[in-house]
């Protein structure tokens, strides 16, 4: 497909585009020939400053334009090819990131406007007839709807289906948003349907109509990337509620569904239950099936009464049980996952049924076991960020250094909400306090040096460590932490697994801006860490009990105390801090995530009979941020 900007001439000199790989800027090309305004008047400053930005990124969005016409027309080389591409991605993440509009997420107040113009910025595409000609999966719900999608995209694309698959939020790159018969789109691909969805939109988007806000756009692209190729299936997870959610606009999918319904973003969704199952219950369809799982009795009552008033089949899907796997274990990891994977069960068999697919399944014994495409797509689905395990190396080859050395392992659940980090702490306990883990039983293991999964080692052996458990979390400030440290506390303790130290530590992503898996990594120690003496003051009290003047004053002393690789070993879970001594031994906020990574792999080089279990949780942002580092 030719790219519309510029329009170049087979003579344009190669020399001239290639001094640089990187797109450069020239204030002087934008300067404001008119009257200066009042440098008083905040609006009009503001106003130029904005003006200023578009036309930077519209400069740099040309020129990688230019590059990419030359890398299409043969006039590169594969290096030059692979900065060019770099480039336009970059250019495309600060497009990205010009979408958004608020530092933080809004209150959901203009829904609905928002909303309507999904339609007109679907027409302005020319996606609106088009978009029935997808076969769509959708799926809400509180938690396990990114796990009940990629088990329903595994089992399709096992059955010989091309799968497309929208999930939301992504760990290190947008791309992680799209996934094609089971792998990220790639870079070329991403960006071939990114400018042309940019451009278009650019073009008819007008003082009523502006530029889509972030979400709205990535879900306009996901339609365009599965139209464009030609998926078989498409599953979209819905991003926030339901009803007003910008993959809404969806008039007849082929099946819907509603995992576990729970209490969050109640800032938008409403305060109870049953307005969260309301919201939820808004991608129901008139003439199209609908699916839930086991629900609290006051979330069912509104599923079914919606179900009622749309004259639809509303069915719960039993959970899964191990006996149903034939021996085989499912790909994501947790009892919570048996749920989602029954629900994804009922959703493919219901697809296929209705799309004319069942056909190839008409020998199955249903009652007597799942076909092999289902048990082989339950088996094989992998999602980051949830129940995973990373088994962290040092950077050295060399035998003998490493076994001079300690254990890091990190365990990464994103759970953020009270009924997800209990779920979470069932997870940790268990594969935790296991002298041997097992890779199929209890999550996707990696190790660092060879970035793959280990389905051939199925234990690894730390009978001879000495372990110590350490937290590392950090959650959004909307979240309650009163709400989730409780139950992430109480089940672990129940199990007897406790925290030599819990680490508060902001996240290096950002609401307000978009970062691909390449950005730098910035190791700045300034940020504002606020919010985690906060969250380290409420741990605090929770653990111990203290009154809030002691909890306080202890606080308040360690602020100017720097954390050594010897202080994460000061901290012992039976024993209680000194509040005499305004020291607490067990806690500790630290102002970088890349300071904590090299505090943890310092301790265990320093100590080789040790073996650190971090989990990693409280927020998909940090889990992304960890995996980043750890990849680098």
């Amino acid at each position: 497909m030719e790219i519309p900007h510029p329009q170049l001439s087979p003579r344009t000199s190669q020399n001239h585009l290639l001094r640089s790989h990187r797109p450069r800027f020239h204030p002087s090309r934008y300067a404001v020939h008119r009257t200066v305004p009042d440098p008083e008047s905040k609006q009009q400053a503001a106003a130029l400053r904005g003006e200023f930005h578009r036309r930077r990124i519209q400069e740099r969005i040309n020129i990688v334009l230019q590059y990419l016409e030359m890398g299409t027309n043969g006039l590169l080389h594969s290096e030059q090819q692979d900065l060019v591409l770099s480039s336009a991605y970059e250019a495309a993440m600060e497009a990205l990131s010009s979408l958004i509009t608020q530092r933080k997420r809004g209150n959901g107040s203009k829904r609905t406007e928002k909303f309507d113009q999904m339609f007109r910025y679907l027409q302005a595409l020319g996606l609106d007839q088009r978009l029935a000609g997808l076969k769509i999966i959708h799926i809400a719900g509180t938690k396990g709807k990114g796990s009940t999608c990629t088990f329903s995209e595994a089992i399709l694309r096992e059955c010989g289906l091309q799968t497309g698959l929208f999930t939301s939020p992504h760990l290190m790159d947008v791309r992680e948003r799209y996934r094609i018969n089971g792998s990220d789109i790639s870079r070329e691909k991403f960006l071939l349907h990114f400018w042309e969805c940019w451009h278009q939109l650019k073009a008819k988007c007008v003082k009523d109509l502006p530029m889509p806000t972030l979400f709205q756009f990535l879900t306009l692209l996901a339609f365009k990337i599965f139209l464009s190729e030609k998926v078989d299936v498409a599953i979209l997870e819905v991003g926030l509620g339901g009803r007003f959610d910008s993959t809404n606009v969806v008039k007849e999918p082929v099946v819907t569904g509603i995992t576990s319904l729970g209490m969050d973003h109640m800032e938008i969704l409403g305060d109870t239950i049953e307005k969260i199952a309301f919201e939820k219950a808004g991608i129901f369809k008139p003439h199209v099936p609908a699916f839930t799982v086991p629900q609290k009795s006051e979330a069912m009552s509104v599923l079914h009464d919606r179900a009622s008033k749309l004259m639809i089949p509303l069915e719960v899907a039993p959970p899964l049980s191990s006996k149903t796997l034939n021996g085989l274990h499912l790909g994501l990891a947790g009892d919570h996952q048996f749920t989602n994977a029954g629900l994804a069960v009922a959703l493919c068999r219901c697809w296929l049924k209705r799309t004319g697919h069942l056909s190839s399944f008409l020998n199955e014994n249903w009652d007597a076991g799942l076909p092999e495409p289902f048990l082989r797509g339950l088996s094989a689905a992998r999602l980051s960020g949830r129940a995973q395990i990373f088994h962290d190396e040092l950077d050295s080859e060399e035998p003998e250094i490493n076994n001079s050395s300690g254990d890091l392992i990190f365990y990464l659940d994103g759970a953020h909400s009270p009924e997800s980090m209990e779920a979470c702490a069932k997870w940790f306990s268990n594969v935790a306090s296991d002298v041997r883990y097992s890779s199929h039983e209890n999550g996707h293991i990696e190790r660092k040096n060879f970035q793959r999964n280990l389905t051939n080692e199925n234990c690894y052996n730390v009978a001879d460590k000495v372990s110590k458990k350490i937290l590392l979390f950090n959650c959004m400030e909307v979240r309650d932490p009163h709400l989730l440290f409780p139950q992430l506390i109480n089940t672990c303790a129940s199990k007897g697994v406790h925290f030599s130290k819990a680490l508060f530590v902001p996240s290096m992503s950002t609401y307000h801006k978009v970062d691909s898996g390449a950005s730098t990594i910035s190791s700045d120690i300034s940020q504002d860490v606020s919010w985690q003496y906060n969250l380290q003051r409420i741990w605090e009290k929770l653990i111990y009990g203290k009154r809030d003047a002691t909890v306080d004053s202890c606080l308040n002393s360690e602020k100017s105390t720097s954390l050594s690789s010897l202080g994460l070993l000061s901290g012992d879970p039976s024993q209680k801090s000194d509040p005499a001594n305004l020291k607490f031994t067990n806690s500790a906020v630290i102002p970088s995530l890349p300071l904590t990574l090299k505090l943890l792999r310092d301790c265990v080089r320093e100590n080789p009979a040790l073996q650190l279990q971090v989990l990693v949780t409280g927020s998909l942002h940090l889990v992304g941020d960890v995996l980043r580092l750890l990849k680098r």
